[in-house]
């Protein structure tokens, strides 16, 4: 009997979290893929699309999908119900994007490490103590239970799902056959969106992160960012933490990260060349930032990309 996978769907659904996986699965063809809510009634996504479900919710589906959305905000009671009462019975779950907060309340997440968009970990970090919250990879897989970070990673997730079960050519295949190079590792990291919202509100503070950005390969300790903002260093210190969000160290890391990815991604430059532009001095140093940031050497990112 084929593989069931059923998209659960809900009114205020996000639509791509529901169509991205859904083409994975039945692209890779093997799957038996539904789409599916809670009484079989149609609904109404967040940008106004009505899907009418091929079935109502089913008891044992193999994979469940649970997408995100503005719908997660204030749930329907009968979703979170239905999720509390079936949730444990498929052998695999995965969320997308906000999907990780439907999880959560219905308490499938408890002592499990989970993701979901940055700009909303932190919400559910408060909301659910339980869960250990980790805003940074961009779908972590914790038992039978994946979670996945904004929109597209949930394509990602699912990707990684039939690599599992159908092997590495059919996910690279169906990658290829959506445009995408190939697909990403779950240990790649979101700080690209993160930093890009980070954006200080004092002009001596910007002025530093255009510094950082600008010139990654410069001195950029603490003593020297502090200087170029006019600040002690324990007052550069606290106020880029307070406004940024993370210490000055790790958001030059974050910064170093990227630049190395951008140009291991769209260069042909070496890796002992792009080490020195991104800051980290030597290969070495920039294979053990790899590592730990993404699970991946700098070698093994540039041929998945």
């Amino acid at each position: 009997m084929a593989h069931h996978v059923q998209i659960l769907l809900f009114d205020g659904v996000q639509s791509l979290d529901v169509t991205g996986p859904l083409e994975v699965f039945t692209l890779a063809g093997g799957y038996r893929v539904t789409t599916a809510s809670v009484g079989g009634a149609p609904i109404r996504t967040s940008s106004g699309l009505k899907i009418t479900p091929g079935h109502e919710t089913s008891d044992k589906p193999d994979t469940l999908v649970v997408p995100g959305g503005a719908g997660t905000k204030q749930p329907p009671p009968e979703v979170i119900d239905w999720l509390r009462r079936n949730g444990h019975k498929p052998k695999r779950v995965m969320s997308v994007c906000t999907g990780a907060f439907l999880l959560a309340e219905a308490g499938l997440l408890d002592d499990r490490r989970a993701t979901t968009h940055w700009q909303y970990c932190e919400s559910l970090r408060t909301r659910h103590p339980e869960i250990d919250v980790d805003p940074e990879p961009i779908f972590v897989r914790d038992g039978r239970i994946s979670t996945s970070a904004g929109v597209t990673t949930g394509i990602d997730l699912a990707l990684a799902l039939v690599e599992e079960d159908r092997g590495r050519d059919v996910a690279l295949a169906i990658a290829r056959g959506l445009v995408m190079f190939l697909r990403r590792p779950g240990g790649q990291s979101q700080f690209s969106a993160q930093l890009a919202g980070q954006v200080a509100e004092r002009e001596p503070l910007r002025a530093v992160q255009r510094l950082i950005a600008e010139h990654p390969d410069a001195d950029l300790s603490v003593p020297r960012l502090a200087a170029a903002a006019n600040l002690s260093p324990r007052q550069f210190t606290r106020a880029f933490t307070t406004e940024i969000g993370v210490s000055p160290g790790r958001y030059v890391d974050r910064v170093r990260l990227e630049t190395a990815r951008r140009l291991l991604e769209d260069t042909a430059a070496g890796v002992a060349e792009i080490s020195r532009t991104a800051g980290y001095g030597t290969p070495e140093a920039m294979r053990r930032a790899f590592l730990h940031a993404l699970g991946v050497s700098p070698a093994e990112y540039r041929r998945r990309f």
